[in-house]
C-alpha cells in the first residue's frame, strides 16, 4: 500500500492558507513532516490529524516533558550588530538552519528575525521552552564571540 505525499504548495492551496503558514507549523511541530531534499512533504495521514485537530508529536511518541521544563515558556529579544549585510544574512540563515533540524523534545517554539538595515542590526524574537531558548542563546553566543 503506497502513502500519499502533499507539498508545503498543495497543503496551502487544499487548506487555503499561504505556504508560509504551512512551513510555520511544520517548524513549530503542528504539523509533521519530512524533508525531502530542499522540500516538506507531509503524508496523507498527518494531514488529516493535522485538519482534524488531534496534536500528535513528532517521531509519533508521547514523551512527557520535565515538571520542570513543562510549565515554563521564555520570550525574548536579541539584538545583534553587524558589520554589513552579509553579516545579517550569516546569522539569520543559521538560526533558520537551526529552526530546521530542532529536535521535537525542544517542544513548540518560535523564531523570527530581521535586518535593521539603517541601525546595522539583526533583532531575533524567539519564544519556547528553557531548553529550546537555552540552545538558540548559546548557538548566538558561539556566532558573535568574535565580533
Amino acid at each position: 500500500m503506497s502513502e500519499s505525499y502533499y507539498s508545503v504548495e498543495k497543503i496551502s492551496q487544499m487548506l487555503g492558507i499561504h505556504p508560509k503558514t504551512v512551513q510555520r507549523y511544520i517548524r513549530e511541530g503542528k504539523l509533521r513532516a519530512t524533508k525531502i531534499g530542499k522540500s516538506w512533504r507531509v503524508t496523507g495521514h498527518d494531514l488529516s490529524v493535522f485538519t482534524e485537530g488531534e496534536k500528535l508529536p513528532i517521531g509519533g511518541t508521547m514523551e512527557k516533558q520535565e515538571n520542570s521544563e513543562k510549565n515554563v515558556t521564555v520570550s525574548s529579544v536579541i539584538d545583534i550588530k553587524v558589520i554589513d549585510k552579509e553579516e545579517a544574512v550569516r546569522i539569520i540563515n543559521m538560526l533558520s538552519a537551526a529552526m530546521n533540524i530542532k529536535p521535537p523534545e525542544y517542544g513548540p517554539s518560535t523564531l523570527r528575525t530581521m535586518y535593521l538595515e539603517t541601525e546595522d542590526t539583526v533583532r531575533i524574537m524567539i519564544w519556547g521552552s528553557l531548553k529550546f531558548t537555552s540552545v538558540i542563546l548559546q548557538s548566538l553566543e558561539a556566532v558573535t564571540e568574535n565580533q
